[in-house]
């Protein structure tokens, strides 16, 4: 058995960072379940030279292996640990290659800073383990998950999944937050240099407008933008429940996001407003659903000082839901501020026997 040890990506949160070997662990956990066959041993916080490690034994690990683990959002580096049990000798670290799935500099995700953004660590924690929750976790290396958040705000997760090379859409009420993701993008693409298209369109049907659209068509690199191998990126400007007139059924992999916390909010067929999402989810969790893949999965963050998880749990379940109900489903349980415990669900959509 070989030890490893994960050093954690310091994080400017303060509060954030208190919590993060714990969200790492969870994470490796699924991981670990979903895609490694429950290899991993002995998973745990190990100091070494004053520094905390995630620590875990396995019999090796391959190429492939690596890749999966090299995406774990909170993972800094990666070092293989020998004499980690030798008595009276200091453990010495060799540090393992990473190939990461991003194919873009890190300021896609950091460079926007205004109030009520999710921590684009946590972010990519939800992303990371709603994908690996689905029924064909290892296509999020060949990158073919397309990803939609039915309440993005100003295009978090959309970023993530982009910084991934995933095709992504996303849905906002809220026109303010739908200018600001649309010109975010477009300066960052212009500065960045990179091939793309883009451009914003009013949807209409009978004569009547449904929303605003942002499509956006972005290349890697000239050649395989040319080459026609460009990431989509859609935004609508609408309320979620009608997403299902924007995307066809059944053409999305993934569906994550991150529920308003505590704020008056509520869909707007609805003419009472409520701090819980209950009645928002229940409203809109079956046009999500239309919207999935069998075999797909949704993976919701929430506050938890508003509504129960066996509230949340209960609602998917009520739609042909497997909610991920496992022990390291129930490690992401963490503080963000004192009116705000954040927690994630999990669930998958099952695929046709």
């Amino acid at each position: 058995m070989k030890t490893y040890g994960l050093l954690l990506l310091p994080s400017h949160n303060r509060v954030y960072a208190k919590t993060a070997p714990a969200l790492a662990r969870a994470e490796l956990l699924v991981l670990d379940a979903a895609v490694l066959g429950g290899r991993l041993a002995d998973v745990t916080t190990t100091v070494i030279g004053g520094v905390p490690y995630l620590t875990f034994r396995t019999e090796g690990l391959s190429a492939r292996e690596t890749d999966l683990l090299a995406n774990l959002s909170s993972l800094y580096a990666l070092f293989e640990i020998e004499d980690a049990d030798a008595p009276g000798r200091e453990p010495l670290l060799r540090p393992v290659a990473l190939s990461r799935l991003d194919r873009f500099a890190s300021d896609l995700l950091t460079i926007q800073k205004y109030p009520g953004k999710t921590n684009e660590d946590f972010t990519k924690l939800l992303l990371n383990v709603t994908a690996l929750s689905c029924a064909t976790p290892e296509r999020l290396l060949s990158g073919e998950l397309r990803v939609l958040d039915p309440l993005c705000g100003r295009g978090t997760t959309l970023n993530q999944a982009v910084m991934y090379g995933l095709d992504a859409a996303g849905v906002e009420r809220d026109a303010k937050s739908f200018d600001a993701y649309g010109t975010f993008l477009r300066q960052w693409l212009k500065n960045s240099r990179l091939k793309h298209r883009a451009e914003t369109t009013t949807v209409r049907r009978d004569r009547r407008a449904l929303g605003r659209r942002l499509h956006v068509e972005l290349g890697e690199t000239k050649e395989l933008y040319k080459r026609g191998r460009a990431i989509d990126v859609t935004m609508i400007n609408a309320d979620t429940t009608a997403a299902g007139d924007f995307f066809r059924p059944a053409t999305f992999d993934l569906v994550v996001t991150d529920a308003p916390y505590g704020v008056q909010h509520g869909a707007a067929a609805r003419a009472e407003r409520t701090r819980s999402p209950l009645p928002l989810l229940r409203d809109a969790l079956p046009v999500w659903a239309r919207l999935l893949r069998p075999g797909g999965a949704v993976g919701i963050a929430w506050n938890t000082l508003v509504a129960r998880r066996e509230e949340l749990a209960g609602l998917l379940a009520e739609l042909g839901f497997e909610v991920m109900d496992e022990e390291p489903y129930r490690g992401f349980l963490h503080r963000v501020d004192q009116a705000i415990v954040r927690d994630l669900v999990v669930a998958r959509l099952p695929a046709p026997r």
